[in-house]
């Protein structure tokens, strides 16, 4: 389940997920599934009021995304990360 905010998290997002999360596993899954899980995109995390409330790492993410591009050396600099992140994995695997 994803679901896109247009502002900054708030407490009453993780209870609406919930819901979303147990109303799927009641009334959507098939019996040999795994549990669903839930995204929900903010434009900001809130890192503070996350660190206090209790969200199973497992089922509910909140992450952010861009409501203004950075510069383009920025995008390139962490692709170029992520490559090599990438082909340190490639190699060890």
């Amino acid at each position: 389940m994803i679901d896109l905010k247009l502002d900054k998290f708030r407490a009453e997002y993780k209870c609406q997920m919930e819901l979303y999360l147990k109303y799927i596993e009641k009334c959507e899954m098939e019996k040999d599934e795994n549990p669903p899980v839930g995204i929900i995109l903010c434009t900001e995390k809130g890192k503070e009021q996350i660190e206090l409330m209790f969200l199973p790492e497992d089922r509910i993410k909140v992450l952010e995304y861009l409501t203004i591009l950075p510069p383009k050396e920025l995008f390139v600099e962490k692709l170029h990360k992520a490559l090599q992140t990438a082909q340190i994995g490639l190699k060890r695997g």
